[in-house]
């Protein structure tokens, strides 16, 4: 992220749920996604309760679970594909999972199989510090969300506590495609660059080339595109037609943010949309 933001650039951050529909078409899709020229892969541990999910994700990870993934499963999955990416994976979990697997254990086990960064939407800030040791120290992230609903002194204690990216969520309420970007987030990253330097992702509601080129155009450091991506794999079932439909909206997405990125720069690994 820090590069991304040296050079200019917009990172194109795409979310996938892990297990769905089974670890094998999730592997590919993260080498998929990764040759398509993702900065960062953001991966969904799949949970039974994911509350600050939509309908799309949260069918997502039924799918997942009724698979049998599980977060040994996933965690064994990634160790084996990581060594083979060029770009980070982070893991977006709910805080249950992590305290069954014990936290320490968990981010011991998170690091073993690669992962650079955690996202845990509803781990609340006051309660994130004992967690945020033990990811420290096993060199994982931990990325904080920032809200529309955050009070002003509370965004300046995230983005300060925030690793990896600062992550604002557009919209209050749970993921899922909308028809327009909140315009309340091109003020609230003007207010965020008023009190840090950290790099700034948008997600929740992107879902389209029109979504993508406003908050470029904003100025946000990267692009988080979820539920939309997911439905790509969810439609249909072959897995094979699951991963070229997704290939082929992450390429549309990957187009349209290269082309915000290549004015006034040079273009960089995006070349290949070409």
């Amino acid at each position: 992220m820090s590069r991304v933001r040296a050079n200019g650039k917009t990172a194109f951050i795409p979310y996938i749920t892990a297990g769905d529909p089974d670890l094998a078409t999730t592997a590919e899709a993260l080498r998929l996604l990764d040759s398509l020229g993702a900065d960062v892969i953001e991966l969904g541990l799949p949970f039974s309760d994911p509350s600050a999910d939509g309908p799309v994700i949260q069918a997502s990870a039924a799918r997942a679970l009724a698979a049998g993934a599980t977060t040994d499963t996933v965690l064994s999955m990634l160790k084996e594909v990581t060594p083979e990416l060029s770009c980070p994976v982070v893991i977006f979990s709910y805080f249950n999972p992590i305290v069954r697997c014990g936290t320490g254990c968990f981010a011991a086990a998170a690091k073993e199989a690669g992962v650079k960064g955690i996202i845990i939407p509803d781990l609340p800030y006051e309660e994130m510090h004992a967690f945020r040791k033990k990811a420290i120290k096993n060199d994982l992230e931990l990325i904080l969300l920032t809200t529309p609903a955050t009070p002003l002194e509370r965004m300046k204690e995230i983005t300060k506590a925030s690793e990896g990216f600062v992550y604002l969520v557009s919209v209050v309420g749970v993921t899922g495609a909308r028809a327009t970007v909140n315009p309340c987030v091109k003020d609230l990253l003007q207010e965020i660059r008023q009190v840090t330097n950290k790099a700034v992702a948008v997600g929740f509601g992107i879902s389209t080339p029109e979504h993508v080129s406003q908050i470029a155009e904003w100025g946000s450091d990267g692009v988080i595109i979820g539920s939309a991506m997911v439905k790509q794999l969810g439609e249909v079932a072959s897995p094979r037609e699951r991963l070229k439909r997704l290939e082929d909206f992450a390429e549309h997405q990957g187009c349209t943010i290269m082309i915000c990125n290549s004015i006034g720069h040079s273009l960089d690994h995006h070349d290949m949309w070409k």
